[in-house]
């Protein structure tokens, strides 16, 4: 059975989708499976699709139509779609045509049964399944109405749920081709779904069936609640039979029905614990074969497990890849650097070349293997102490893992012992923090922070002076050499001493104070306005160019429309970025022709000379700086303009060192008429002292970082350009897809491979689907956490208290910092906030996010501005509406929504 409509299933495989779309091409694949039986069929390839688009000429303005319409307007897609598809399936099917589709099915015999499946090329696919987006239609009898039922399924490729799932995930309407399986229909005793990875915890070792009676339809469309059964290691471990009220069976002359289950059968399960275990082997054969996790419908027949369909599980969380067998536990980086969202391949190598401690990637995310510490008592004691102080939802889903017996195996202690300074730097990966803390104190000296800011400055001067003059295979090779320097500052002794010292400072204060005088979070306030802090400086710098624009009429109006997009040529895409030092340079070089304009476009790029290497999502050197792209900056600094008198960022500076003072005095004051108060008010003078001259270098060695990954990044997009202009990569953002080695090989031998390119900008598109998870396990395991709370209010928002103090205001969902539009006492609620976001800490009342801890950047941010900050909330963004009311409980770490 060949030809250009027809393909039998034993003439395709997984390599033919683009002929046979995804479910054809795994039915042709697991027809080959040994010990798999497939109920008979064969594909309507897309040849056949495109030949009935062809026979509709207005069918290509339809899809110009939709492809322009509004993505908001549900109105307007659903009657799009209808209209095409009414089209579709009004179109007459090719004498041709019809007698491929017609003489296959006579191979199966007179007048019998078959299902008929929708197949798209963009269908099963290993990042997007597509599952239901496309109709099927079972126990379909005779000629007519299978030639019937295959233009239906050509027309569902544009029901509105499809549209609607294509657009989610970025797919061109015109990219995906419809195929179309018939096969013979079997009539089942049970049937139902294998998954061969538990599809909630994503455990790859234990795998879960769910059964029914009758044809699956009935599972599928929640007519009845299956039977469930979870297999690990061979074994049923857990079962749960539902009373399976009603099933669907087919009907003699075609078609299915309801029918109502005997009362005495309904409670019996749907199949056997030793049918189960079968099924699953089957399953592992089948996953073995297409080497991932799989979703399998199966039939049980007369005694016999057919399957009619598989497909990748995609919305489990990929495993770091391991050159052992052993159990490993897996902590996220991207959770400690405040950071969630997938890296492209040159972020992720360039940060695990700069890093101090070993990383492992899974999902365009980077991990820590905290496997070995976590072995030991004393380096499981001290990860856990630092967990619970930064992110007490990765400490709990440790427990959890500590809790499988066996799971982590135990070790003994090594010699020199584990310090939480030592579980910090393993456990986040953070720059700040990534050496064994030394012994010996240091001095609450501030000479010795400003010295540690100089060694930096100048070590960075160096870099950009030297580099100047590498460029090719030379150029990669001073790379590698400047990464080590980049480690050395990461290591010095004297910096991670000053990074802790903050740090620990601000621990002994919150717990000492609590216990002396019952004040939660004591160094909240204590902390305000602490010299030194590059970050907060950040925001109030950007006031300062607030107050040189707002006096000046005619150019607030122009930036107005820039923002509103009003201005052409104002701004460029995201990725898409000319080569200059300002790609907007339009913007800025309009200012000059503007009254006051030459004094603002000065004081703008003064701001980016000193912070334009910052951007959303910093720790991945391919996303757009701000000194690429200053228009991101327009939205904070024109409500700098609106909300803000003259000079308010001095004002605010110095109100936090009087309220700061005012609470040191306080303090101290009452420590004193404590029992053995003067020792106590001592202590805690020293510590104060301690916090106020550390607390602010926390920020600078990541500030550090960023300043030389922008450094890097010039001189590897430079390298991009030239192998663009020799055509060697199409455009310079494909060099983001390479990792830096296979960078540095491109330049050496100007070849890419293109296809490489392609397939990894499309897993990086898939990646943004997935949802990272704090810890995770070579089983596949992913897990969140849990708060272990009793002390908040019903229906309350539970996360971590970072930032002291309670306020009530308006919720702004913001998860694009340059969509924020912020007014005075709006409380930002936020996937995370790295230090990018700073800037709109200066002009909101409070502060909510889904990460962070009580030492990321941040949490110190909200402190030193003294916002009332919850962190860790676990989905913010989706369970807060914008625009609703909410208070935030900063000392206590709760949210509670308003009416």
């Amino acid at each position: 059975m060949t030809g250009r409509y027809v393909l039998g299933f034993h003439e395709v495989d997984e390599s033919q989708v683009a002929v046979v779309g995804g479910k054809g091409a795994h039915l042709g694949a697991l027809s080959r499976i040994e010990g798999v039986r497939v109920p008979a069929g064969f594909c309507v390839t897309t040849d056949a699709f495109r030949r009935i688009v062809a026979e509709v000429p207005s069918l290509d303005g339809l899809l110009d139509e939709l492809a322009g319409s509004d993505p908001e307007d549900r109105e307007a897609v659903r009657t799009l779609s209808a209209r095409i598809r009414r089209t579709v399936e009004e179109t007459a099917v090719p004498s041709e045509l019809a007698a491929a589709i017609t003489g296959a099915l006579a191979g199966f015999g007179e007048r019998v049964a078959v299902a008929v499946r929708s197949s798209a090329t963009a269908e099963d696919l290993p990042t997007a399944s597509f599952a239901g987006q496309q109709d099927s239609y079972l126990n379909v009898v005779g000629p007519e109405a299978v030639l019937r039922h295959v233009s239906r399924c050509w027309a569902s490729l544009f029901t509105e749920r499809a549209v609607t799932y294509r657009r989610r995930n970025g797919i061109d309407h015109r990219a995906v081709q419809m195929a179309v399986v018939v096969q013979r229909m079997v009539f089942p005793q049970a049937s139902g779904v294998l998954f061969t990875a538990d599809p909630v915890t994503g455990d790859r070792r234990s795998a879960v069936v769910d059964a029914g009676f009758g044809l699956g339809e009935a599972l599928v469309s929640g007519l009845v609640n299956p039977d469930v059964f979870t297999v690990r290691d061979g074994e049923v471990v857990t079962s749960t039979i539902a009373a399976k009220q009603r099933a669907v069976l087919a009907l003699p002359a075609g078609g299915t029905h309801e029918v109502a289950i005997d009362p005495q059968r309904q409670g019996q399960p749907a199949l056997t614990e030793a049918e189960v275990v079968r099924l699953v082997r089957l399953g592992r054969r089948i996953e073995g074969h297409f080497g991932r996790p799989q979703d399998i419908e199966w039939c049980l027949v007369d005694g016999d497990f057919q399957v009619v369909q598989s497909r990748p599980i995609t919305t489990l969380f990929p495993i770091p890849e391991a050159d052992d067998r052993d159990n490993h536990v897996y902590v996220s980086v991207g959770h400690g650097q405040m950071m969630t969202d997938p890296m492209k391949p040159l972020g992720l190598s360039m940060w695990r070349l700069t890093a101090m401690v070993p990383m492992h990637e899974a999902g365009g995310r980077l991990f820590v293997d905290v496997t070995r510490r976590l072995a030991s008592p004393a380096g499981r004691a001290a990860l856990l102490e630092v967990m619970e102080r930064g992110d007490p939802l990765i400490r709990d889903a440790l427990e959890t893992v500590l809790g499988r017996e066996g799971f982590v195996p135990a070790a003994p202690d090594p010699g020199t012992g584990a310090s939480p300074a030592t579980a910090t730097a393993t456990a986040t990966a953070t720059a700040a923090a990534t050496a064994s803390a030394p012994s010996a104190p240091i001095e609450t000296d501030p000479e010795l922070v400003i010295g540690l800011v100089e060694r930096s400055r100048e070590s960075i001067a160096a870099l950009e002076r030297d580099i100047r003059t590498k460029s090719g295979p030379e150029l990669f090779d001073f790379l590698l050499e400047a990464f080590e320097e980049h480690k050395r500052f990461l290591r010095d002794p004297l910096s991670f001493k000053a990074i802790m010292a903050g740090m620990e400072a601000t621990w002994w204060l919150n717990d000492h104070l609590l216990e002396w005088l019952g004040e939660k979070n004591a160094a909240d306030t204590l902390t305000l306005s602490a010299p030194g802090n590059i970050t907060s400086q950040m925001g109030l710098a950007l006031l300062d160019v607030a107050d040189v624009i707002r006096p000046k009429p005619e150019v607030v109006a122009f930036l107005r429309e820039v923002g509103d997009g009003n201005v052409p040529d104002a701004g460029f895409p995201d990725g898409n970025l000319p080569d200059t030092d300002f790609p907007d340079g339009d913007f800025l070089v309009g200012l000059d022709g503007l009254p006051g304009g030459s004094e603002v476009r000065e004081a703008v790029e003064g701001y980016l000379d000193r912070f334009g290497m910052r951007c959303v999502g910093e720790i991945d050197i391919t996303r757009t700086r701000w000194h690429e792209h200053p228009a991101t900056l327009l939205p904070a600094l024109l409500d700098n303009v609106r909300n803000f008198e003259p000079g308010a960022a001095a004002r605010r500076f110095e109100d936090g060192l009087r309220r700061a003072r005012d609470e040191e005095r306080d303090v101290l004051a009452r420590l004193r008429a404590l029992p053995d108060g003067d020792r106590k008010a001592e202590e805690t003078k020293r510590m104060i002292d301690r916090v106020r001259t550390f607390i602010g270098y926390r920020e600078y060695p990541k500030y550090a970082i960023i300043s030389r990954y922008a450094v890097y990044k010039r001189a590897l997009l430079a390298e991009a350009d030239r192998l663009v202009r020799s055509g060697v990569l199409r455009e310079r953002e494909d060099a983001f897809y390479l990792t830096f080695q296979e960078l540095q090989e491109a330049v050496r031998t100007h070849r890419v491979d293109e296809r490489l390119v392609r397939q990894r900008a499309e897993a990086f598109r898939s990646y943004h689907a997935l949802t990272p998870p704090r810890v995770l396990t070579s089983d596949g395991e992913a897990l969140s956490g849990a708060y272990r709370r009793d002390d908040v209010p019903d229906g309350a928002l539970v996360g971590v208290p970072v930032s002291a103090g309670t306020v009530e205001g308006r919720a702004r969902v913001v998860r694009d910092l340059a969509d924020a539009d912020l007014a005075p006492g709006d409380i930002l609620v936020a996937p995370f906030t790295d230090p990018s976001w700073s800037p709109l800490f200066v002009g909101i009342a409070g502060l909510v996010t889904e990460v962070g801890g009580q030492m990321t950047h941040g949490a110190v941010i909200a402190r030193e501005y003294g916002l009332p900050t919850v962190v860790g909330v676990e989905q913010a963004t989706r369970l807060i509406r914008d625009g609703q009311r909410i208070r935030v409980h900063g000392t206590d770490g709760y949210v509670e929504l308003l009416s």
